[in-house]
């Protein structure tokens, strides 16, 4: 079972009514999305990949005139950090854009799960700019991995994020049987096999749990931002219950307000 296939997957089954909404507002909402659906429309004509694709969208490295917005400004921050835009998962953004524009199918799995990894990461870099003496580390996911050790340690990064996203749809109390069966729908659809369906279900069964997400986030606050992040994309954010977990989380995560009122910011939470 591969875990970012089963993240893109998850987030293709709809973990919230306004999931989509939240994550095309973090891509920098509809000029960045109006202009990549107009280059997608010409791809088969002007050949490249989604990654070029994006990098066009957001002014081609330029750092002006882009049409990515705050996305564009995270994009040159972090890829001067790391030695260039080529060095960024920009395929992963261009392939999570194109799937909210309305593609995708079975075969997005796994770029889809990079491409929430990426936004996650550039939502945590913009978070945490600013809030220290220190410039903020540039997040696995929206830096590709140079070695199998970091591979490996975004496979569990991913899978850190995945059972945040669990965990915070359990906050108003146990995940509704129907629900779980929705999902798990979706997932079939989607080409999962049974083990990660199992895998799901298992995650979905068991009492709300934080302590986990805090230990795996202990010293590393890219990571905090990203889960903290992940949660909102999760639920509604619509009752006290949510609004409470949300608050202990970030307590728990050692957020600072300022960072997590970014965050919100980010996906169209003003509140």
């Amino acid at each position: 079972m591969n875990i970012s296939d089963l993240l893109g997957a998850m987030m293709q089954s709809g973990m919230s009514p306004s999931s989509g909404d939240r994550m095309k507002n973090a891509l920098g909402g509809g000029s960045l999305l109006e202009s990549l659906s107009g280059m997608l429309g010409g791809q088969s004509q002007q050949g490249g990949g989604l990654g070029s694709i994006l990098t066009q969208a957001l002014g081609g490295g330029s750092g002006s005139g882009g049409l990515g917005g705050i996305l564009g400004n995270v994009l040159n921050d972090a890829g001067n950090a790391v030695g260039g835009k080529q060095n960024l998962a920009l395929g992963g953004l261009g392939a999570l854009a194109g799937a909210l524009l309305g593609g995708g199918g079975k075969s997005l799995g796994g770029a889809l799960g990079g491409g929430v990894m990426a936004l996650l990461g550039a939502m945590a870099f913009q978070a945490l700019k600013g809030g220290g003496s220190q410039p903020p580390e540039v997040p696995l996911g929206l830096m590709e991995p140079q070695s199998a050790a970091e591979r490996q340690q975004l496979e569990q990064n991913s899978e850190t994020v995945l059972k945040a996203m669990i965990n915070a749809a359990k906050a108003d109390g146990q995940i509704d049987p129907s629900e779980m069966q929705r999902i798990v729908g979706k997932l079939q659809e989607t080409g999962m096999g049974q083990e990660a369906q199992k895998y799901v279900l298992t995650e979905m069964k068991k009492p709300l749990d934080t302590q986990p997400l805090m230990a795996a986030a202990k010293g590393r606050p890219t990571l905090a931002a990203q889960i903290y992040a992940a949660s909102l994309l999760a639920i509604e954010v619509d009752t006290p219950a949510e609004k409470r977990y949300l608050d202990q989380l970030a307590a728990g995560l050692g957020l600072k307000p300022e960072v997590t009122q970014r965050i919100r910011e980010m996906v169209g939470l003003q509140a």
